[in-house]
């Protein structure tokens, strides 16, 4: 694609990143085959290529985003599938993440979506004030109605509260900072990251996962690192969103000069975010080195478990497993193999999902902001888990499983839980209840 910078706006570094994005675009339209948003609604405008051309009149005539622009972008889940599909290369996330930032700054949003945004921003990243908010969307379903009819953010307040849990998680021994040393002598050290969101929803992700790498010969350690900055970072919120990611990176720099083999992380999402550290800070002379090092380490928990003998199966199980890849584990990391093939080494029937490649609907905070578009996805993501009738579903990722949880009875569960229960853990509590014939062989 051509463009027209002035050497003035190329001095900008990341104007002069999203520069070189635009100039890798041909135009072929590939990416429109796999584009949720584009699938659904059939505008140019809400796909890949559309949107570049958007962004590209937006940064290059140096103007404030519109309402056009912002709707479209507004739009796009940043699912990263036509990052897979494209075949010139065109790093599409940093481009939309650039443009993201860019309305941030420039684009007066209504009243009522600052102020949902805002609220998304300063309870999410937090564990304590998340905990208190589901406990109050807990006291506010049964008023669900009434909520949805508020001007401008009824239908999305409606959707947190959809989406909040029946119930809470009790209290989780993992779920602190901490070591976790291996029975035996260490072989490997791990830091993991516990998160924000998930160590409230699922802190038994962690847990299992704390259990299976034990059982490899994996110290673990829980550093004080806080929110990864993922959810503010895709909400365009660079300043939140550094800080967060900041606040990590000295803490795993912490650990790394006591000596690390990896970071490890069992939310996709936050990691594809982290292992893209190095280029968010690639301009900070105090971080660049220190972002560098965290994202080179960083690594999704099936992404190392793939690198280690997994240890034989001590329970046989028939179960039929329906492996969910998010894309942000698929597209955003690449990670494609590893989850499925350890989950076969285990014992496990897998089964591909049709149309595995289109998003969920879950996207961050995208079930909130976006709720129309992620309810017909969850709805044509479902239809497609169901027709392969499998007994249960496995995820790499928190949002994916709160997301596709909400719209079928078959139970979902963190590929470690079945990696960690076919090695000698417990059962996971998802699958307590179905096939009690298995008991025996526990």
């Amino acid at each position: 694609m051509q463009t027209n910078f002035s050497l003035a706006q190329l001095a900008d570094p990341a104007m002069a990143a999203s520069e070189k994005i635009l100039r890798t675009c041909v135009h072929c339209g590939f990416c429109t085959a796999t584009c949720p948003t584009y699938l659904l609604l059939g505008d140019e405008l809400d796909s890949p290529r559309g949107r570049i051309y958007l962004i590209k009149d937006m940064l290059e005539g140096g103007k404030p985003a519109s309402a056009e622009v912002v709707r479209h972008v507004d739009r796009c889940l940043s699912c990263l599938s036509c990052m897979t599909t494209c075949p010139s290369g065109v790093h599409y996330m940093h481009l939309v993440d650039h443009a993201r930032a860019h309305i941030e700054t420039t684009y007066p949003r209504p009243a009522g979506d600052r102020f949902l945004r805002a609220l998304l921003a300063q309870v999410l990243p937090y564990p304590g004030r998340f905990r208190l908010a589901l406990r109050a969307a807990k006291l506010g379903q049964p008023f669900k109605g009434l909520v949805a009819r508020v001007p401008q953010v009824g239908r999305r307040l409606a959707a947190m509260l959809d989406l909040a849990p029946a119930s809470m998680p009790g209290r989780n021994p993992t779920n602190r900072a901490g070591t976790f040393p291996p029975k035996g002598a260490a072989t490997k050290r791990v830091a993991l990251l516990r998160g924000c969101a998930q160590s409230v929803l699922r802190p038994d992700f962690n847990e299992a996962a704390i259990r299976l790498l034990n059982r490899h010969g994996v110290e673990v350690v829980h550093a004080q690192e806080g929110c990864c900055g993922a959810l503010t970072h895709h909400m365009g919120k660079e300043h939140s969103s550094h800080a967060l990611a900041k606040q990590a990176i000295d803490a795993w720099d912490a650990e790394i000069a006591k000596g690390l083999d990896a970071i490890l992380v069992t939310a996709s999402g936050c990691g594809t975010t982290i292992k893209d550290y190095g280029f968010m800070f690639r301009e900070d002379p105090a971080y660049a080195e220190k972002a560098a090092r965290v994202s080179a380490l960083a690594k999704d928990v099936t992404e190392f478990m793939a690198t280690l003998p997994l240890a034989e199966p001590v329970v046989e199980s028939d179960l039929v497993v329906a492996y969910h890849s998010a894309c942000s584990m698929q597209h955003g990391q690449g990670i494609r193999t590893e989850p499925k093939a350890l989950l076969t080494r285990a014992g496990f029937t897998v089964k591909e999902v049709p149309e595995g490649h289109i998003c969920c609907g879950s996207a961050g905070t995208y079930n909130i902001l976006q709720p129309e578009i992620a309810e017909k996805l969850r709805e044509r993501k479902v239809a497609n888990i169901e027709r392969i009738r499998p007994d249960v579903i496995a995820t790499g990722n928190i949002g994916c499983a709160t997301q596709i949880g909400k719209g079928t009875a078959i139970p979902i569960v963190h590929t470690v839980e079945l990696l960690d229960w076919a090695t000698g853990g417990p059962k996971p509590a998802a699958l307590q209840a179905i096939r009690p014939h298995l008991a025996a062989a526990e």
